[in-house]
């Protein structure tokens, strides 16, 4: 018993540490288009072009993302999970570092934001393949009665991904601005190659998932993971899709900050307290509505944190109106708080919609599809909303709302349909 709890404990660790490290990779490419990109990378256009100019470079990893899922997924039911997470933390690395030393538009003119493009595409491409290996190494790791909660680390990596990002930009934004421009807001990107190593050592370290390795010993594998899903699991994939949809937050990590900034002139320094207060909520909700989901069971804690997502979607927006710091933050950390404890359970209420001789390819697809409409699209999606309603805020809310029935209506029909 020991020996399984110690094997599990480092799986946890390793999934837990990698994604982090991603995750921090990723976010600090959302800050930065957020506050940075659109002076340095798109000058020549106005602010609000310049700002839909630079959320679109972030959407880019969107596209990327089913396009890695869907590779490092058939890799990943066909030669082993492990594999695939040392890969993809190298390819997210490489990138991150060589955006930190990209030159701006003034240096290199329309080369700069096409290469800042090419370089957030591989971004998307390595964590298409990320978030399915690492979920599933600690679902297949976990014993039965502790699934949800082992399960919930790998997610945990996302708030302090986010935590790290944010933190890292926050240091470098207390310089005086003239500095920050020219070089600060390099370092959180040229920080991550250490990081990235730390990540590799411990994921070489791990053990294959014992289920991948009984499917391979059986000679069970798919040879066309993907098509197979398509084929023989199509309602699956489609419930998968939409379950997680309301997990993804970006109208609060990347548009909020923009919006605060930018339309309410709230300083800069107040999102970026709000994000590190949302990260730390969040990862409080993903570890202990795990264990809940637990004792209680997962369709009651997934449904009870998606209702009470959609009942913060107007509130939200009027307390960030406010411009009141404490209330900024008390809205951020209050809606990723709930969003933590969702994404805790996700991981599991996935792999469990599919077999496990295509498992990586099924919730990979379905995580970075759904990633398309609720991530790439949702800082756009907002900064049109808002100026198409002259600074309205109802259709943000709506908008937010309405996803949040999608998934609603996704979770209580897929766990119908299992039992």
């Amino acid at each position: 018993m020991r020996s399984v709890d110690g094997t599990i404990r480092r799986v946890a660790f390793a999934s837990f540490i990698g994604t982090a490290i991603e995750w921090y990779d990723f976010y600090i490419y959302g800050t930065a288009a957020a506050l940075v990109f659109p002076r340095l990378f798109f000058p020549q256009f106005s602010p609000f072009a310049g700002t839909l100019a630079s959320f679109a470079t972030f959407g880019v990893a969107f596209v990327a993302r089913p396009i890695g899922g869907v590779l490092f997924g058939h890799f990943g039911d066909r030669v082993g999970r492990k594999a695939m997470l040392v890969t993809t933390l190298l390819v997210m690395g490489a990138a991150t570092f060589l955006v930190g030393l990209l030159p701006t538009y003034a240096q290199a003119g329309a080369a700069a934001p096409v290469l800042l493009a090419v370089l957030r595409f591989l971004q998307g491409f390595a964590v298409g393949g990320e978030w399915g290996g690492a979920t599933l190494m600690a679902v297949e790791h976990a014993p039965a009665a502790h699934r949800h909660f082992y399960a919930s680390w790998p997610q945990v990596g996302s708030p302090v991904g986010l935590i790290l990002s944010t933190a890292a930009f926050a240091a470098c934004a207390a310089l005086p601005e003239a500095q920050f421009l020219a070089f600060g807001w390099r370092v959180p990107f040229l920080l991550s190659i250490a990081l990235i190593a730390v990540g590799v050592f411990i994921r070489l370290r791990i053990l294959e998932s014992p289920a991948f390795l009984a499917v391979k010993e059986r000679g069970e594998q798919s040879r066309v993971p993907i098509w197979e899903v398509l084929r023989d699991c199509r309602i699956e994939a489609l419930l998968a899709t939409l379950t997680v949809l309301v997990a993804y937050n970006y109208i609060i990590t990347t548009f909020t900050p923009s919006y605060l900034v930018r339309y309410l002139g709230v300083p800069r320094s107040v999102p970026l307290i709000g994000l590190l207060v949302g990260g730390v909520s969040s990862a409080t909700g993903a570890l202990t509505l795990a264990r809940l989901a637990d004792r209680i069971g997962r369709r009651p804690v997934a449904l009870a944190t998606i209702a009470v997502t959609l009942g913060l979607a107007f509130p939200f927006f009027q307390l960030i109106g406010t411009r009141d710091p404490v209330l900024i933050w008390l809205a951020m950390g209050a809606w990723m708080f709930a969003n933590g404890a969702y994404l805790g359970i996700l991981g599991m209420q996935l792999a469990e919609m599919f077999p496990v001789r295509l498992r990586y390819s099924g919730i990979s697809l379905a995580y970075q599809v759904a990633g398309v409409i609720g991530g790439g699209l949702a800082p756009l999606t907002a900064a049109g909303l808002i100026e198409w309603s002259h600074g309205a805020t109802w259709p943000l809310a709506t908008y937010q709302a309405s996803v949040a029935v999608l998934s609603f209506l996704a979770v209580y029909r897929g766990a119908r349909r299992r039992a």
